[in-house]
């Protein structure tokens, strides 16, 4: 069973910097600046089936923060198929994904049992939809009720799709491996590998789980964001409006394209953020994206919900 945090107040290490300057009325002497010290982040982690407590610090991506609790763990970084914030329960609402709040708690959840599965597609949708960790590991983040997946009870939300008749798909971007499974024939099997997170036994609520002392690490106003290139930065939370927004891209995307991507709908708004109609839009997107192709109407229904925001 996974052990509560420990409570006991410590005075974490702070790395200081020293400035260079002069004082006004020093004369020739010059004097440094008081000592300021650097914002240290630390972010308590547990495996997600049930560990000690370890601690994080130092990371700028995703794959830097699996190799960093992977670290904590004494485990492969392979072993990881994603994270979750405050909750060691598979939610799909909890995914860690660009962002972190300051004061959220780190599950990680590693690779469990494998599972060979055959499934007839007889409609054209499959009725689920794909994401993935940002570094290789496209999984099912939700399964339409009443679809062909939902009969299927042996595959379940989490669960980590390694290959799809014999093609090894790991590596591959969720929206690959979506396209994939659209282009499979209809009226055909076909045989999904998955693997689903490891699972403990039912635990209860932990209390507060997950929720770390303002002192620690900040106030809870701020998030870190992790970036694929560069190093991470600290972020306001976003206005309300820009966060109804970006959830909504995220909507439409699963919609059209059938998959969800916080991080990819965060990107979009941003592109089309400062443009005045939606012709620009479209060539930001162009730009950013290269030659991923979105349908008109998706585009058109992206810039309806900036243009909401906008207008707050």
């Amino acid at each position: 069973m996974p052990l509560g945090l420990w409570r006991k107040k410590t005075k974490s290490k702070e790395t200081v910097r020293l400035v260079e300057g002069e004082q006004e009325g020093a004369g020739s002497r010059s004097l440094p600046d008081p000592l300021v010290p650097a914002r240290r982040l630390v972010f308590h982690t547990q495996l997600a089936h049930g560990s000690a407590t370890g601690r994080v610090e130092d990371f700028s991506s995703i794959r830097e923060l699996y190799a960093k609790i992977a670290g904590a763990f004494e485990i492969s970084p392979s072993e990881i198929l994603y994270c979750t914030l405050n909750t060691p329960k598979v939610d799909m609402g909890k995914l860690v994904g660009g962002h972190i709040g300051l004061e959220d708690f780190i599950f990680a959840h590693v690779k469990g049992i494998r599972k060979e599965v055959n499934v007839y597609k007889s409609e054209d949708s499959l009725g689920l939809t794909i994401t993935d960790n940002g570094v290789g590991y496209a999984f099912i983040k939700r399964i339409k009720d009443g679809g062909i997946i939902d009969s299927i009870k042996t595959i379940c939300v989490g669960d980590h799709i390694e290959s799809i008749n014999g093609e090894n798909v790991t590596g591959w971007r969720h929206y690959d491996v979506a396209k994939k499974l659209r282009e499979l024939k209809k009226e055909e099997l076909f045989t999904m590998k998955l693997i689903e997170p490891r699972k403990a036994f039912e635990i209860e609520p932990r209390s507060k789980a997950g929720r770390l002392s303002a002192g620690k690490v900040g106030t809870g106003r701020g998030t870190l964001r992790l970036r694929s290139e560069g190093p991470a930065t600290m972020e306001e939370e976003p206005s309300e409006a820009k966060a109804k927004a970006i959830e909504k891209v995220d909507d439409l995307l699963e919609l059209y394209m059938g998959i969800r991507d916080i991080d990819l709908a965060t990107t979009m708004f941003e592109a089309g953020k400062d443009k005045v109609n939606p012709d620009e839009f479209a060539v930001a997107l162009d730009e950013t994206f290269g030659d991923f192709a979105f349908p008109d109407e998706f585009v058109f229904d992206v810039w309806g919900a900036i243009g909401d925001a906008k207008r707050g």
